[in-house]
């Protein structure tokens, strides 16, 4: 299984990724949130395939979805998702992602 923690920024309702395998191409998907919208999504993308990863964010179940659920465009959840299902289909490597805001010197 793998396991994502996302810390969105202001709204602070943190969420709970978690991929697992089921079976030649088939994952599990299941999200714990404060926040509605975000379960809510969760229970529309409850599975994915491996090729869910590969396909582009206009024709992506979970892009499609969350743009159905989702008020926040620029929640990072989405990615997170498929983040965690390129690594548990062993596509990717586990490494934490970040965005961090640089404030210009006066």
């Amino acid at each position: 299984m793998t396991r994502v923690v996302v810390s969105p920024g202001a709204c602070g309702m943190e969420s709970t990724i978690e991929v697992e395998k089921k079976d030649s191409g088939t994952y599990s998907v299941k999200i714990g949130s404060d926040c509605e919208m975000v379960v809510k999504l969760g229970e529309e993308i409850s599975e994915l395939t491996m090729m869910d990863a590969f396909k582009k964010a206009l024709d992506n179940p979970v892009y499609t979805r969350a743009a159905k659920c989702l008020r926040h465009v620029a929640c990072p959840v989405p990615s997170a998702i498929l983040k965690a299902l390129e690594v548990e289909a062993g596509l990717n490597v586990p490494r934490d992602v970040s965005i961090r805001f640089v404030k210009e010197p006066e």
